[in-house]
């Protein structure tokens, strides 16, 4: 089957490519501003190659942390703007403050204006094109789902939150029997028969095989699976497809094949990793002991006054190896909030008082915690550690759950910057999918990325 195949990004090419533009445009918006304006504080040229890499920088870090690369929100052209505007305002403001690597303030303080001016104006006129082009249906990866279907909401929602340039157009039943059909908005069903013809009329680029076994896919449906993939044409494995779009481990669809799965990063026993990730540890630990000691006497006043009890409270938690050990957190609840037992904390809780809410999502109360990083207890990143009610509860309903303490937890993780504190089983199956993928994937790039989005969480106030 020969055709031309439909052009679309796959997501990291899209994160890729917004980073570049947003540089290229700023510096020809640098460059144009200098044509026709009486401009002179940062031009293109020779001489300012390093303030202008450090531009560079500034822009990419500062935007990763106020989310103008995160591809949901880049499709919102409000969101977008909010976004590029703290972008460009915290940019310049690290700018000026950093003359040693940037050029001095210039006599014309009007310059400063223009500079800040164009950073927004190169970054929001680029993304208001992402969104009107790249973004637009045009540039959609069309894909055919075939497989068992008697879970296709589950399978196909996750997808579509997490890329939405990633469209399953229509689905077919891999299935020899199959009882009444099963309807999805928005999603059309095939005959079996008809797959090389969905194909043309269809214009899929890929083939999405959802099968916990290959068995039941039908001898025809085999039989034209293999002759796409013998012309070339991409078809690939729902778990495969589910990792890579929303960065977590699929562990409901992995069953007894589960080895083929979890692979697990060789960061987890590699020593000069280990040796680093501890420093790192005990260095931030350190450093945050020292900033919780000095707005300690204004914590001290709010509880006093607002959160009536206790400053501290302590409570066993599950650490790596399913070790017990005592965590110290900052109180936020009211005092005895568990007298009758163990319990879900649910949005709105009524036991978190309002100076304990403040402390929640800021993640003050997260701070003594640093105390157990020094320990060895936990670690900066990594699984949220639970209290082994939750644990022993949560190990007999889902599957691997007790595999997310291979490693030691940590106050942020991938689950905590990609999601909510979990209030049910649900939200506890979504935080193990991103906790095993961090297990999975673990590595230097993944441990920097946790921390730049928690900067996002902080400075968002989107902590519970």
């Amino acid at each position: 089957m020969s055709r031309k195949k439909d052009i679309h990004f796959e997501i990291s090419e899209r994160k890729i490519l917004l980073r570049i533009l947003d540089v290229c445009l700023v510096l020809l918006g640098l460059y144009v501003l200098e044509q026709c304006v009486d401009y002179d504080y940062l031009t293109i040229s020779q001489e300012n190659i390093v303030p202008l890499i450090v531009l560079a920088i500034y822009i990419t870090v500062f935007g990763t942390i106020f989310e103008i690369y995160d591809l949901q929100k880049s499709s919102k052209l409000d969101v977008t703007f909010r976004n590029i505007v703290l972008t460009a305002s915290t940019t310049v403001l690290f700018y000026l403050l950093t003359p040693v690597l940037t050029p001095f303030l210039p006599e014309q303080r009007l310059q400063i204006v223009y500079f800040y001016l164009i950073i927004i104006t190169t970054i929001f006129l680029w993304r208001w094109a992402y969104i009107v082009f790249i973004s637009s249906p045009r540039f959609y990866k069309k894909v055919l789902l075939v497989g068992e279907i008697s879970n296709i909401e589950n399978i196909i929602k996750p997808l579509n939150q997490s890329d939405p340039n990633y469209k399953i157009v229509g689905f077919i039943n891999s299935e020899t029997e199959s009882e009444s059909p099963i309807k999805f908005k928005g999603l059309k069903e095939f005959e079996s028969n008809e797959l090389m013809n969905v194909i043309k009329k269809e214009k899929i680029s890929e083939i999405l095989i959802a099968s916990y076994n290959s068995e039941t896919i039908t001898p025809e449906i085999y039989h034209d699976l293999i002759t796409l993939l013998d012309q070339g044409f991409t078809i690939r494995e729902y778990t495969q497809v589910f990792e890579e779009i929303t960065y977590r481990v699929p562990i409901q669809f992995v069953g007894k094949d589960f080895y083929k799965y979890f692979p697990f990063s060789r960061s987890n026993q590699n020593t000069l990793y280990l040796f680093f990730h501890r420093t790192f540890d005990i260095f931030f630990s350190i450093l945050g002991l020292v900033f919780g000691l000095c707005i300690l006497p204004i914590i001290f006043i709010g509880n006093l006054i607002a959160n009536k009890g206790p400053l501290f409270y302590f409570q066993e938690r599950v650490g790596q190896n399913g070790k017990l050990f005592q965590i110290v957190k900052l109180r936020s609840m009211i005092v005895n909030a568990e007298t009758s037992g163990a319990k879900w904390a649910q949005k709105n809780d009524s036991r978190i008082t309002k100076f304990g809410m403040f402390l929640r999502r800021s993640r003050i109360d997260e701070i003594p915690q640093f105390i157990n990083v020094l320990r060895g207890d936990m670690s900066i990143i990594g699984p949220r550690p639970e209290r082994p009610f939750f644990v022993n509860e949560l190990s007999r309903i889902i599957p691997f759950y007790e595999t997310r303490h291979i490693v030691k937890p940590g106050l942020t993780g991938w689950a905590q910057v990609n999601t909510r504190y979990g209030s049910s089983v649900d939200d506890s199956l979504t935080k193990l999918q991103y906790d095993l993928f961090y297990i999975k994937h673990r590595s230097v790039f993944l441990d920097i990325n946790i921390i730049v989005k928690t900067l996002s969480t902080i400075l968002y106030y989107r902590g519970q």
